[in-house]
């Protein structure tokens, strides 16, 4: 019979992090709600557009990280499916960037969008979207993630060790990271 070793990956235990981003962020909830779920023909094309989104801002993003494309300022997603339908919780830089991108007609948004409301206007009441936008100003955000997990605004930002915000989430909530040359 095997055991564990205090060396068990399995077992070890990580230790607490927080996110990585300094600064304000945008938080967008963005999802569809299924009200004909027997009409998969009226739905399933706004379904499909959010990954094709997803997609080409993920792709931007690896980009811009290399210095070969214009930062959109998309810094991750998370999908969710909860009873209603699906939403994506998404991560900006700016709201000004997240409106750009929605406008801009060379991406994949504004054909979606316009797919969207053609149906609609078809078949009105089969499905809905929704949005919801959110404008976090620096020292608004506290997150902990503990024991190895990860999700949301770590997944977009990447983590650091906790005590670098502070031990407690009151303390973390108000604080900004400190950097190297603040001694």
């Amino acid at each position: 019979m095997p055991t564990s070793t205090p060396t068990d990956p399995a077992r070890k235990r990580s230790m607490p992090v927080t996110h990585a981003r300094d600064g304000g962020l945008v938080v967008f909830h963005i999802g569809m709600t299924i009200h004909r779920p027997f009409r998969p023909d009226l739905w399933l094309p706004v379904f499909r557009a959010m990954p094709t989104m997803l997609a080409e801002l993920g792709r931007n993003r690896a980009a811009a990280d290399r210095g070969e494309a214009e930062d959109l300022g998309f810094l991750g997603a998370q999908t969710l499916f909860g009873a209603r339908g699906p939403w994506v919780v998404q991560y900006w830089n700016s709201v000004d960037q997240l409106y750009a991108y929605a406008r801009d007609t060379g991406r994949a948004h504004m054909p979606a969008w316009r797919d969207f409301n053609a149906t609609a206007r078809k078949n009105p009441g089969a499905v809905g979207i929704w949005h919801e936008t959110y404008v976090v100003e620096e020292g608004g955000v506290e997150t902990f993630y503990g024991n190895g997990a990860r999700a949301g605004l770590a997944t977009a930002t990447g983590t650091i060790p906790l005590g670098r915000r502070g031990t407690t989430a009151r303390e973390r909530l108000s604080r900004r990271t400190p950097s190297p040359s603040d001694g």
